[in-house]
């Protein structure tokens, strides 16, 4: 069996065609949400947050023969922790990740090595902040001391627990956007319009998640762009194509 940790939509559609190929494939998620978006994809799912001595028992329950890594690019502990659980058990492991969406020429681009530097970088920039980086790093933005009287624009997933975490943050309701993206270009143009960005901070998840979308409106309207980037991250042997994941699982397998 080969374990799939599919914390994107990429990731899953990577296990469906796996599966598809005949191939013995569950995927490993963190929420009940993931679940629910995989378990439509008719993919044997393991759900919950696992720290490196979890995913290995996970490993063992299930007879796994190798990971294919393929969660969020910037999901560096789930991506550590299963690095980890591979070396101790002696099993392949190999990430998959999309590119990153190539960085406008702009002159109001901002990069940030992480989201503490994105929110003082922000802080500069205007008072309105629309946050389209995820539910994972809001914290960071709420407690940073710089952005006391901004407002934060907070667009996440409409899950449950997701906005449960907002509102416990401290976001009014009217400053969620809960939304499944990617978005467009053009609705990216709207929700900025609408909230009277000033500002846009957003991680480079590739094209795949929207990024290159993200870029381009804040560009059109003119709006500072804050991109934070990637986590620096010693995978090993990294793919960006599924034919390749596709001859990892061969060599396994075989």
């Amino acid at each position: 069996m080969i374990l799939v940790l599919a914390g994107t939509g990429d990731g899953r559609e990577l296990a469906a065609g796996l599966a598809r190929q005949g191939w013995p494939v569950s995927v490993a998620v963190v929420s009940d949400y993931a679940r629910s978006l995989a378990a439509n994809d008719g993919l044997a799912v393991h759900t919950g947050p696992r720290d490196a001595a979890g995913l290995a028992a996970l490993l063992k329950d299930t007879g796994a023969r190798a990971v294919v890594d393929a969660s969020h690019p910037y999901a560096a502990a789930v991506s550590h922790n299963a690095r980890q659980a591979c070396a101790a058990l002696g099993l392949p492991y190999l990430r998959y990740e999309r590119p990153p969406a190539p960085l406008p020429a702009y002159d109001k681009l901002h990069l940030a090595a992480d989201a503490a530097e994105a929110a003082r970088l922000a802080a500069g920039l205007g008072r309105v902040v629309f946050l389209a980086t995820g539910s994972r790093t809001l914290a960071v933005f709420k407690h940073e001391p710089l952005l006391a009287g901004h407002r934060l624009i907070a667009r996440v997933l409409p899950d449950p627990d997701v906005l449960l975490a907002c509102r416990r943050l401290g976001f009014a309701p009217g400053d969620i956007v809960a939304l499944q993206g990617p978005f467009s270009h053009q609705l990216n143009l709207v929700l900025f319009r609408e909230y009277a960005a000033d500002v846009v901070v957003t991680k480079n998840s590739g094209q795949r998640g929207g990024a290159d979308a993200k870029f381009s409106a804040a560009v059109e309207l003119g709006l500072p762009l804050v991109v934070i980037g990637r986590p620096a991250i010693e995978y090993g042997r990294i793919v960006a194509d599924p034919a390749a994941v596709g001859e990892f699982v061969r060599e396994v397998m075989s």
